[in-house]
C-alpha cells in the first residue's frame, strides 16, 4: 500500500514536530530542556503511523511472503526447489537494496533463518555481505515457534511465568483473603498458560 499525503498534511506534522524539547527527571532532580533532534514524541499514534507510512514500498517486487508487525519484519518462503531457495535469496536481496535506498538498516545481529520441516535442506541465506545463522526457535508476535512447528516451548515458557507469579504474589501481598488473592490469581497467573 503506498499513501499520498498532501503538501498540507506534510506541512501540519513538520510543524507539530518542530521546535519540540524534552527533560529527564529522576526522583525529584530535573535536567535541563533540551531540543528533540530525532524521532517523534511518545505516546501518541503518530510515531507508528509514520513508520508505517516510511516503510510502506518495503514488500515491492517482494515475491515471498513479507510480514510486519511494528517494527518485526518476516519473510518466509518455500525452498524445497533450487527456484524457490533462489527466490528466497531474490527478495532478501530486495530487502537489502531497499534498506540502502530509505537508509534504514535491519539488524543483522538478530536476523535468523528457521528452517522448518523434516525434508528442509537448511540452506544458507544473506542479507547483503552477511551471512545468517539459523536458529531452532524463533518468536513472533510472542509466541515461541520451533522447527519442527512445535510449540511445546511456548508452553514450558507460559507455565514458567505462570509459576513465578504465585511467589511474586505471595511476596507483595500479606492477605490471604479470598476477596484479594482470587482477583490477583485471575489477573496475573492464568492468562500467562491462556
Amino acid at each position: 500500500m503506498h499513501y499520498i499525503l498532501d503538501k498540507w498534511s506534510v506541512w501540519w506534522v513538520g510543524n507539530w514536530l518542530t521546535g519540540c524539547t524534552q527533560r529527564v527527571v529522576v526522583n525529584i532532580s530535573f535536567s535541563n530542556w533540551q531540543p528533540v533532534t530525532s524521532g517523534v514524541p511518545r505516546g501518541p499514534i503518530l510515531g507508528p503511523t509514520l513508520f508505517k507510512i516510511s516503510i510502506s514500498d518495503l514488500d515491492d517486487g517482494i515475491k515471498c511472503t513479507l510480514m510486519n508487525f511494528v517494527d518485526d519484519t518476516k519473510l518466509s518462503g518455500e525452498v524445497d526447489s533450487s527456484e524457490g531457495r533462489a527466490t528466497l535469496q531474490e527478495d532478501l536481496d530486495r530487502l537489502e537494496k531497499w534498506t540502502n535506498k530509505n537508509l534504514m538498516k535491519f539488524n543483522k545481529g538478530k536476523c535468523k533463518v528457521l528452517h522448518p520441516g523434516k525434508h528442509n535442506p537448511g540452506v544458507q541465506h544473506r542479507l547483503g555481505s552477511t551471512w545468517l545463522g539459523s536458529s531452532s526457535v524463533e518468536k513472533g508476535l510472542g509466541v515461541l515457534v520451533d522447527n519442527k512447528l512445535n510449540m511445546n516451548k511456548q508452553c514450558a515458557a507460559a507455565v514458567k511465568g505462570a509459576n513465578r507469579m504465585p511467589g511474586c504474589i505471595n511476596k507483595a501481598i500479606t492477605s490471604r483473603d479470598k476477596e484479594v488473592f482470587n482477583p490477583l490469581y485471575s489477573a496475573l497467573v492464568k492468562p500467562h498458560p491462556e
